[in-house]
């Protein structure tokens, strides 16, 4: 009896040693009465760290470009095109063998600051490193402590399909020497709070200047020519200007104008199509009410150029035949939408008179959305976006001309003439 008692209470103990083990080692293997419920339990700093980095990583637009179309999430794979061949976006989950798993916060920092990868090879400016570079060391990390969180993909790197020379990696030690200036932002003493924050955004993670800025021969842009806008290589639209140009740029736009555009996508004084959808759709609409409307204090701020088109309407180029055929198309497949005086019916239809994007020196997307029409991106603030209907399917180029042309002119708009081999050019390029 004694013995039966004696191995019953090392039963017993040798039953709470196991149970006191799987508490230590497996705390969720206890019934929820013993163990912390994981509804309940506070983030800890990792967590806050890693929700700070997807913040970042939206502001940056990641996504976008690591992610192809039916692709999984910053996996890579994405065919980017440049004048010198196609570049393959890279594979940035943390897969040990094909992404970024075996890097450290340090290999991350590296080639956010200097254009640098853990390998040491120079990467190609398709990488908007000369941005990224003025990223402080605490948001690299966050981004990086991001990353590392998503499911890791593996799918190996598409080798880039770059011409001859461009395929020599040499030569971006030139373009370096030219065009890439390495540092963290450094905030402005003289400037607000709100002012810096917007800088570091435009100037950073937004990468801003990539698009809105002219880019040469050589794939790099000026300083001096900063967001005066130009063409966006390869894609065939224009980015305008973000200067304080009136007619131009954002001289005469409110503040809430602009942050409306970032944030929505539309606004009483223009909605966003194309590549700048993208960016709203991808980055801009998951920003905060403060940091957004910080983005505009910035760019509002911005410096005027000498860039500024003819102040008052150049209806006096045109044929008045043409100006005649362009004002009976118009009324016949535009002022049901954008209103006879060309004033639209804001934020579902923009305003034509005084529109920054209609009156620029490249008409190019203009006639893209004549011929090919267009949606504004579907976002939080604008979660039924109106969009225009092509068609390149029911008039001739002369006719694509000749709306064009007046809608370019009409209402004081201070745009030029475009001609129908401008149309027939552009509508080989662009897609179905």
């Amino acid at each position: 009896m004694k013995l039966a008692v004696r191995f019953l209470l090392v039963l017993v103990a040798l039953v709470a040693v196991v149970l006191a083990v799987m508490a230590w080692l497996l705390p969720g293997a206890l019934p929820a009465s013993t163990a912390p419920s994981s509804d309940v339990k506070a983030p800890g700093p990792a967590s806050s760290v890693i929700d700070q980095g997807e913040y970042l990583a939206r502001a940056g637009d990641c996504v976008a470009c690591h992610t192809a179309a039916t692709g999984k999430p910053f996996a890579g794979g994405r065919a980017m095109p440049t004048p010198f061949g196609a570049l393959f976006v890279p594979n940035i989950t943390p897969d040990d063998d094909t992404g970024i798993g075996r890097w450290s916060a340090d290999d991350f920092y590296r080639m956010m600051h200097t254009g640098v990868s853990r390998d040491g090879t120079l990467l190609y400016p398709a990488m908007p490193f000369a941005s990224y570079t003025k990223v402080t060391r605490a948001d690299s990390d966050a981004i990086y402590a991001y990353l590392m969180s998503v499911p890791p993909v593996r799918q190996a790197n598409r080798p880039h399909e770059l011409k001859f020379p461009f395929n020599n990696r040499d030569l971006l030690i030139g373009w370096r020497t030219l065009y890439f200036r390495q540092g963290e932002f450094t905030p402005d003493p003289k400037q607000s709070a709100e002012w810096n924050r917007g800088a570091y955004l435009v100037q950073g993670l937004g990468h801003c200047a990539m698009c809105h800025t002219a880019i040469n021969a050589l794939g790099g842009s000026s300083e001096s020519k900063a967001f005066e806008g130009g063409m966006i290589p390869n894609q065939n639209w224009y980015a305008p200007s973000l200067t304080s140009n009136r007619e131009a740029g954002l001289g005469n736009w409110e503040i809430q104008d602009i942050v409306d555009l970032l944030q929505a996508g539309a606004s009483h004084r223009g909605t966003t199509y194309g590549p700048m959808a993208e960016v709203v759709y991808n980055s801009l609409q998951y920003l905060s009410d403060e940091d957004v409307r910080a983005m505009a204090v910035y760019l509002k701020a911005l410096p005027q150029r000498d860039a500024e088109p003819p102040p008052s309407s150049q209806a006096r180029l045109v044929r008045p035949e043409i100006m005649e055929s362009g004002r009976k198309i118009y009324a016949a497949q535009c002022a049901m939408c954008h209103g006879d005086e060309g004033k639209g019916h804001p934020p579902a239809f923009p305003p034509l008179a005084g529109n920054q994007s209609i009156i620029m020196a490249s008409p190019v997307n203009s006639i893209r959305m004549v011929l090919n029409g267009g949606y504004a991106p579907g976002t939080r603030k604008n979660p039924r976006p109106h969009g225009m209907p092509p068609f390149s399917h029911i008039l001739s180029d002369e006719e694509v001309a000749a709306v064009v042309t007046y809608i370019r002119v009409a209402w004081d708009n201070s745009g030029t003439p475009v001609t129908p081999p401008q149309i027939s050019e552009l509508r080989k390029l662009l897609p179905e």
